[in-house]
């Protein structure tokens, strides 16, 4: 399909993972990519560039940086019609031992860049009004039952789901259209740094009720319907896909040997 031809997407956190699947998702898919990621090695070995993608690195934290992407973003295509605001870090620790220096570093990349993000592009997608644009921001499970040693993250995605809601009631008169995604555990190069196969292999197991871990592809799917005029008539949505963890009370019974 080429749903996205002539359409232009700016994706935060392309280098590596799930905003890598999104970004190379829409490109298939025929929209001009603007990839951007604050490591510089990865970014430029994912995205080396093309007539219809290029790299910026910059900081989502950043607000000038994120401008200037924006600036960049335009004067290479002219416009900027979708936004997948991924961008993310997660950090393992219990409450009581969370630094405010993590506490505020986890916030400051999954909620408020995020914020500065999303503020920057909307801004752009008004400034080409009427044509309005879609806004596809990355929640997670987390933001909607709570995860053992993840205050931080955990606090940055629900903030993630009720900025969503906000974002699409401020924004639908322009046209532009804000949704979110929550994945569950998916196998990327992050959960492939935090925690062993084994553990992978058991948790798929014991919690969720499809027996395996979700594929960045399938975020990246998700990611493109909602961006799509299939989901025209969408906003202030969060959509969970985890493979029906939350669908059921934490037991599968089959699972534990001691039931």
């Amino acid at each position: 399909m080429q749903r996205f031809k002539g359409k232009t997407l700016f994706v935060t956190g392309a280098g590596q993972g799930l905003g890598e699947a999104i970004g190379q998702r829409f490109h298939e898919e025929g929209a001009n990519v603007v990839a951007v990621d604050i490591n510089d090695s990865t970014l430029a070995t994912v995205w080396p560039g093309d007539e219809r993608s290029t790299a910026v690195v910059a900081d989502v934290t950043q607000a000038e940086a994120i401008q200037a992407a924006v600036d960049k973003a335009v004067e290479r295509f002219g416009r900027i019609d979708i936004l997948a605001n991924v961008a993310g870090i997660a950090l393992e620790q219990p409450f009581v031992d969370i630094s405010e220096a993590d506490w505020r570093r986890v916030i400051d990349v999954n909620l408020t860049g995020t914020f500065l993000v999303g503020q920057a592009v909307a801004r752009q997608m008004i400034r080409q009004s009427p044509a309005g644009g879609a806004i596809v921001n990355m929640a997670s499970k987390n933001g909607i039952a709570a995860e053992v040693k993840y205050a931080h993250y955990n606090a940055s995605k629900a903030g993630v789901i009720l900025l969503t809601k906000t974002m699409a009631a401020d924004l639908a008169d322009h046209g532009i259209r804000v949704n979110a995604v929550a994945p569950g555990y998916c196998r990327t190069p992050l959960t492939a740094a935090m925690d062993p196969e084994e553990f992978q292999r058991r948790y798929a197991e014991q919690c969720i009720p499809l027996n395996r871990l979700g594929k960045p592809e399938e975020v990246a799917g998700l990611f493109a319907f909602l961006a799509s005029e299939d989901a025209g008539f969408v906003t202030g949505e969060t959509i969970l896909m985890d493979g029906g963890q939350l669908a059921i009370d934490g037991r599968k019974f089959h699972a534990w040997d001691d039931i």
